[in-house]
């Protein structure tokens, strides 16, 4: 009774002691927060890096894309111009790079007579606006196909796309959708964008944070809230069945490279899998780079050949 009586005592010393901690409490909750606002906005607007190579850099005869996003927003890609008729390889990038870091692997096709198309997501490179680590990205890389299918100068029927990271989740949820997708390669992939957010939370050292990471963690999911009806990348491979893959796991990269062979795992024949001992395409040797590059051209030479669709 001594105890209630000093909480109802407004001079109480423990009433007052009771007061101050939760005052300091509510303070600490409203400094996490902001940090982990300050998180999710730094994670969700990358910092954008410099142009790096410009098709003036290479040979061949490159040509800028100017099309819009459904909804508004200006896009530009690049062209590489391949054999006349035969397909077009769409390069969806990983989350923090942007098209010039592809160029090599752009190259490396085109010179096998593919043609090429390169892009930057949205909050990336040249593009504007914000990340959402997988779902508006796969709407993305759909533009880009139905921008592609109005050429005359390339197979509109079938197309192959290669993305890493969020570029690899947004290809395949775009294969699942769009039956011009013939070939896929998905480096580094995920289920769910939450987890890859998650992942690159504990990279950066703050997913350990117990409030602060669950905090972030929900900022995200409130987030990606226009988004919620979109079910996990594994319940959608089922649409394919008949569709060539190729999924490429970075061992350095745990996390990733664990989803990578369990969608894998899940997904229906015809199936292929590649592991790797490095982390990042971006982290890669010359050498290195040139394996890769090799690997994804001889999939697609194996799987979608280069050759006009009239002779096919």
């Amino acid at each position: 009774m001594d105890l209630l009586e000093d909480l109802r005592d407004p001079s109480s010393s423990i009433r007052g002691a009771l007061t101050l901690l939760l005052l300091l409490a509510v303070l600490l909750g409203l400094v996490c927060a902001c940090i982990a606002g300050y998180l999710d906005y730094r994670m969700l607007h990358p910092e954008r890096r410099g142009a790096g190579l410009t098709p003036e850099d290479l040979l061949g005869h490159i040509t800028t894309v100017q099309y819009t996003l459904p909804g508004g927003g200006n896009r530009e890609g690049w062209f590489f111009p391949g054999l006349r008729g035969a397909p077009v390889l769409l390069l969806c990038h990983g989350y923090k790079w942007q098209r010039s870091d592809v160029l090599t692997l752009a190259t490396t096709l085109e010179e096998n007579q593919y043609n090429v198309f390169v892009f930057d997501f949205s909050g990336h490179g040249k593009s504007q606006g914000s990340t959402t680590m997988g779902p508006r990205e796969a709407t993305e890389v759909l533009t880009a196909i139905a921008v592609m299918a109005q050429r005359n100068d390339v197979d509109r029927a079938k197309m192959g796309l290669w993305g890493a990271d969020v570029g690899g989740f947004a290809a395949l949820a775009a294969a699942a959708a769009d039956r011009r997708v013939a070939a896929v390669v998905a480096e580094s992939v995920f289920d769910k964008p939450i987890d890859f957010f998650t992942g690159e939370l504990n990279r950066e050292g703050y997913g350990s944070l117990p409030v602060i990471g669950w905090m972030a963690q929900l900022g995200f999911q409130v987030a990606e809230l226009p988004y919620r009806g979109q079910p996990p990348l594994g319940t959608r491979l089922g649409a394919l069945a008949k569709i060539p893959k190729l999924f490429i796991a970075l061992r350095e990269n745990h996390q990733l490279a664990e989803s990578t062979l369990g969608l894998f795992s899940a997904a229906p024949e015809p199936r292929e899998q590649w592991v790797m001992p490095q982390a990042s395409y971006l982290t890669m040797t010359n050498d290195e780079k040139r394996t890769y590059d090799n690997a994804v051209l001889s999939f697609f030479l194996r799987v979608l050949p280069p050759v006009p669709s009239s002779t096919r």
